[in-house]
């Protein structure tokens, strides 16, 4: 579902150059749940970008579902949900209804699909209750409940979230964790997890990545990169480690 074969991008800042991504390749089947991890300036946030078609490789090649994101982007706007836990997608002073349906009009989502769609992701993500609330009157936690549905009113194959549980409390992490893990196996939706909250990644991930100056530094099961520490280790001390050894080299 997701390729990318030795892709690089690089900015001009002044009269240097930086290289934010190189030689980066991977693959994510359908129906994988993949946990991005990386530390500040790693480089996530431009993959992020080169999947979803905001930015065009420098080098390399990026397929999703098929599709070059940044030749066919709205196209793949159809086929992928894309979340922001620092930014949304919502209108904001709209109703969060409101916001619904305008993406429905968006993406071209029958009436009645949308309909079915819409009181599925209520449920699940016990949205009723504010519904009717402007979305800059919503709380952290309900208006990321909003941008998960957002998301996947148009039912997207591919599900890529930066940071979806930034600053939430305790109550509202596990309930977007219990959403994920039903979307997921339920649906086969293929999600690329990006999180600094390594609760995260050990709650939802069987395969972790993990980037650093750009380049992969690992990639296998969360067993295997734990089997790479001594007993009695966290997921953060073994990440730390990797990390502290992937910038001495």
């Amino acid at each position: 579902m997701i390729e990318v074969d030795r892709a690089g991008r690089s900015f001009k800042v002044r009269r240097n150059v930086v290289h934010a991504v190189r030689d980066l390749s991977f693959t994510v089947p359908a129906g994988e749940f993949v946990g991005y991890l990386g530390p500040n300036g790693a480089g996530k946030s431009t993959t992020i970008k080169m999947l979803c078609g905001i930015l065009t490789p420098t080098s390399g090649r990026v397929r999703v579902a098929g599709l070059d994101p940044s030749r066919r982007r709205t196209t793949l706007a159809r086929r992928i949900g894309v979340v922001f836990g620092q930014r949304t997608t919502l209108w904001w002073d709209l109703p969060l209804a409101d916001s619904f349906e305008l993406i429905r009009l968006l993406y071209k989502v029958e009436r009645a699909t949308f309909r079915t769609r819409l009181d599925e992701l209520t449920e699940t993500l016990d949205l009723s209750a504010f519904l009717r609330t402007p979305v800059r009157q919503l709380s952290l936690g309900q208006r990321m409940r909003g941008d998960l549905a957002a998301a996947l009113l148009h039912a997207p194959d591919v599900l890529v979230l930066d940071e979806p549980t930034i600053g939430l409390d305790v109550v509202s992490k596990a309930g977007i964790r219990s959403f994920l893990r039903r979307v997921n196996a339920e649906q086969g939706t293929t999600v690329l997890l990006t999180t600094h909250d390594l609760g995260d990644i050990e709650r939802l991930c069987r395969r972790v990545m993990v980037i650093d100056h750009g380049r992969l530094a690992f990639d296998g099961t969360l067993d295997d990169l734990m089997a790479t520490a001594p007993d009695q280790s966290t997921i953060e001390d073994v990440v730390t480690r990797l990390y502290t050894a992937t910038s001495g080299q």
